[in-house]
């Protein structure tokens, strides 16, 4: 749920300070993009080295980066930056200024003009904790839509015994990312994926491929996970790693075995794109050891594959949706649209090798959603993750 995410961490001054750099720690662990903001009060109990070390970016604590240039530290943009931010710890002055609005340093600033969601974690001793005022403003802030993290219980600085210490750091990314996955709009749904060429082998050493790299396929999966999809991708030979761990990577290298493992696994997928290049021919025979050369001319038998498209789209129940990809070089929507009827699909991707920027091994492409209802929508070349956001915008419009 963090993997790619923006986040701002706002650190205060509290001895629990020392904690921030285990959240930092955290969140970067689990692929966030993490920026700290310090308010001055907490450089006596952390050093912006320290947290700077561990986010791989400096640390920001004043309106100007150097007083004498100029410069100065943009908070609406640090805002805007965020998809969200955690003030962690945040002591009770900080609270009652973010309560009652005033933005007297950097990091208030920032909180005040952030457009994401922000969580907040107290820490202080058990008195300052239960005072009204300081429960009030907790509320407040609540009020304002605002996420609190409840500290825990336990000793504290003063050598009381009670609540008010902040939340450990994978109590707290582990309750954000709770809170992410139920807004996700494809949480519980399984995506059945393909991706890659598949290598029809002639011989130990030698197949019949294509020039397909698997980039749209894996730009899909990752786009998919991002919105909180169960995901299965089985990929032909690749030379792509995954990211997310919402990703289920079945590697394989014939048509015959991608085909085993969609029949697999689509059953119980609710959704399935299959942008994989299959081949549509392979050897008859596959020589068990290195075909030799010896004379001028080699022939080969060859046999059609079994589709893979077309045998999910005659086990497709009616609520599963299916979706195919058409790489034309003529005729191109015709043959899409024979394709989308003849295989029983919801929608096709069509894309031409005609268009400068798309098809194989392009870090774009151009692509047009046909569905099956004749809805047509053409778009601009795009990058291959623009397409994918595209896409899976077009299958919840369809799945929700």
């Amino acid at each position: 749920m963090l993997h790619g995410k923006h986040i701002l961490v706002g650190v205060t001054g509290s001895i629990a300070a020392y904690k921030s750099a285990f959240l930092v720690r955290e969140l970067i662990k689990k692929g966030a993009s993490v920026r700290v903001v310090m308010t001055p009060a907490s450089f006596d109990f952390i050093t912006p080295l320290t947290l700077a070390t561990l986010s791989k970016h400096p640390v920001v604590s004043s309106f100007t980066s150097d007083p004498g240039s100029g410069e100065w530290n943009n908070h609406v943009e640090m805002g805007l930056w965020a998809d969200l931010m955690i003030i962690a710890p945040a002591t009770a002055s900080t609270l009652a200024k973010m309560a009652s609005g005033q933005a007297d340093n950097l990091l208030l600033a920032v909180y005040l003009s952030a457009r994401c969601p922000v969580y907040f974690a107290p820490a202080m001793d058990l008195d300052m904790y239960q005072h009204p005022a300081v429960q009030e403003n907790i509320r407040q802030l609540q009020r304002f839509g605002n996420r609190f993290i409840r500290p825990g219980s336990g000793e504290l600085a003063s050598g009381l015994v009670g609540e008010g210490r902040m939340a450990e750091p994978h109590e707290i990314t582990a309750l954000i990312t709770d809170d992410l996955a139920q807004d996700q709009p494809l949480k519980d749904k399984k995506f059945l994926l393909t991706a890659g060429p598949t290598h029809e082998a002639l011989d130990p050493v030698r197949f019949i491929g294509n020039r397909s790299t698997g980039k749209m396929g894996f730009a899909i999966a990752e786009a998919a996970a991002e919105l909180g999809a169960e995901v299965v991708l089985v990929t032909g030979p690749v030379h792509l790693q995954t990211k997310h761990s919402g990703i289920k990577r079945i590697d394989v290298r014939s048509a015959r075995e991608m085909l085993h493992a969609c029949l697999q696994h689509w059953p119980d997928a609710a959704v399935g794109i299959l942008s994989a290049a299959v081949a549509d021919y392979r050897p008859k025979t596959t020589a068990g050891t290195k075909i030799k050369k010896k004379d001028p001319f080699l022939l080969l038998e060859l046999e059609a594959t079994t589709d893979i498209l077309k045998t999910l789209g005659q086990k497709k129940e009616a609520k599963q949706i299916l979706i195919g990809f058409a790489l034309e070089t003529n005729d191109e929507e015709a043959n899409a649209r024979k394709k989308l009827h003849a295989k029983n699909l919801d929608m096709i991707v069509l894309n031409s090798l005609q268009d400068q920027g798309a098809g194989f091994g392009h870090d774009t492409n151009k692509v047009s959603f046909i569905h099956k209802s004749n809805k047509f929508t053409s778009f601009e070349l795009k990058s291959k993750p623009e397409v994918a956001r595209d896409l899976l915008s077009a299958v919840m419009e369809i799945l929700l």
